[in-house]
């Protein structure tokens, strides 16, 4: 099995040969040089050790590559058989970790057509006729982005779902909500989770709309100017299922805005994950005492056994620091090149690679830990109750009694005062003392100040009810059955 993370299995990383510039097979631009690249050169500038994750994408695109050059007359049938049962076999070794990386050939593409040449013979030669590395890789990067953004959406889904049945559990549970992290007015806590269910629908919404635009074709452009032959881009085009084709061939090759987009929508998922994590944090911790996380996502300490330390929440608020300087690091990259392609563009995989990998393990630990989040109710409801968390539902009391809201702002923020100096809640002044300040109060008002009052009064669309949480839960939980009923089989890229 292929490693995610690295793209490659064991037996790979162990048959990636460092040969000697002298014994290496001929490489594909050689005839023009009158001595070998160094040794030093050739490990500095290859990219196979980390590329080889594209071999899959690299044989989806050659195989349409073949087929259009054989209905264009380029290739004969019997080539185009070659070569498709070629790239079946070097699919199947490099499935089985069978298949020989080497150094020597630079990158996935040059070690994917010489295993090709050796099993096809001249028909493997004559592949590469019609298109350069330049839109070769260009093409695979899309291709292979395109099925790990589909693999995002699916987990995003995943971590949705978790939240929306959390939330589910808890539309009455009462805690405070915050502002300046003071305590500033009571909400449920479904209410709460719902927040970042809305958070990661737009990450989705992100990752869907760059897809769109990564789905267009570079194939054909070749180096940079096209090429000479009767290409059909279209028909290519329709076999990988791009939507369109790039428009200009010098764009085509030299463009990483797709990577960049991608690494743009990554980082801001993560600082939606982060933000979460840090609030489980500090749920977890005994100053609030909210929650409680499931063992397996925590881990002890070596001299203090009473710890419970929330490593994988803490970890993922670490790893989003990385993947915001992929982004940057790839905006780096792009912003002095002229055109059309440079080699500086190979630099443009690590970051994405290693964007994908932190996101696809960080989504996968949130969906299998939220669900496991036991909560102490009571906790919560103690916490709301301080910091006289109903003093805007006392100022709304009286405005809705006739009193201008920055009169009645004023009045509660007088009765606050007092209730701070008599060191009771708001909602135990006597009706007396509020009246004092306010004699429009009532002796209905001490209904207004309970939490419960105060959440089921903001009864509206996106308000803290939790009427409208259960509302929002049902409304979640369909659009999300009706995306896994439409969720496509895994893209051949990265089956």
């Amino acid at each position: 099995m292929t490693d995610r993370k690295t793209g490659q299995s064991g037996k790979l990383r162990e048959s990636l040969r460092d040969e000697s510039p002298l014994h290496a097979k001929e490489r594909a631009w050689s005839g023009r040089f009158a001595e070998p690249v160094a040794q030093f050169v050739l490990n500095y500038t290859a990219s196979v050790g980390f590329d080889q994750r594209l071999a899959h994408a690299d044989i989806q695109a050659s195989l349409a590559h073949a087929s259009m050059l054989a209905a264009a007359g380029v290739l004969s049938a019997e080539e185009l058989a070659r070569i498709e049962q070629g790239l079946a076999q070097v699919l199947t070794e490099i499935e089985a970790g069978t298949f020989q990386w080497q150094v020597a050939l630079e990158d996935v593409h040059l070690n994917v057509e010489a295993r090709l040449t050796e099993l096809a013979g001249d028909a493997g030669k004559r592949l590469h006729t019609a298109r350069s590395r330049n839109d070769q890789v260009a093409t695979d990067l899309r291709l292979y982005l395109r099925g790990e953004v589909d693999r995002l959406l699916e987990e995003i889904d995943a971590v949705q779902r978790s939240l929306v049945e959390l939330a589910a559990a808890h539309s009455g549970t009462v805690m405070p909500g915050y502002t300046h992290l003071q305590v500033a007015q009571p909400v449920t806590f479904g209410h709460h989770l719902l927040a970042y269910v809305e958070m990661l629908e737009r990450d989705r919404e992100r990752l869907v709309d760059a897809r769109g635009r990564m789905n267009r074709l570079p194939l054909g452009s070749a180096a940079l100017a096209g090429t000479t032959f009767p290409i059909d881009r279209e028909r290519v085009a329709r076999d990988l299922k791009f939507e369109a084709v790039c428009q200009n061939s010098i764009d085509a090759v030299s463009d990483r805005d797709f990577a960049i987009e991608l690494c743009a929508a990554g980082a801001l998922l993560m600082a939606h994950l982060s933000r979460l994590a840090e609030e489980l944090v500090l749920w977890l911790s005994p100053g609030f005492g909210f929650i409680q996380l499931p063992d397996r996502f925590t881990t002890g300490s070596s001299i203090m056994p009473q710890k419970r330390n929330p490593d994988v929440a803490e970890l993922a608020r670490g790893k989003t620091g990385r993947v915001i300087g992929h982004l940057v690091a790839l905006l780096t990259l792009i912003k002095g090149q002229p055109l059309a392609y440079n080699k500086d563009n190979q630099e443009d995989k690590e970051p994405v690679f290693d964007t994908i990998d932190t996101l696809h393990a960080t989504l996968r630990a949130f969906a299998e830990m939220v669900p496991g989040i036991r909560v102490d109710h009571e906790a919560m409801r103690r916490a709301a109750l301080q910091g006289h968390s109903t003093a805007t539902d006392l100022a709304d009391y009286l405005v809705r009694r006739g009193v201008a809201f920055r009169d009645a702002h004023e009045a509660v923020a007088r009765a606050v005062r007092r209730a701070d100096e008599l060191g009771c809640a708001l909602a135990d002044l006597p009706l007396q003392e509020l009246q004092a300040l306010a004699p429009q109060i009532g002796e209905g008002v001490f209904k207004v100040l309970t939490l419960e009052g105060s959440v089921a009064a903001r009864d509206h669309v996106g308000g803290t009810a939790p009427a409208q949480v259960a509302a929002q839960v049902r409304r979640w939980q369909k659009t999300l059955e009706q995306r896994a009923a439409l969720t496509p089989g895994p893209s051949p890229a990265t089956a």
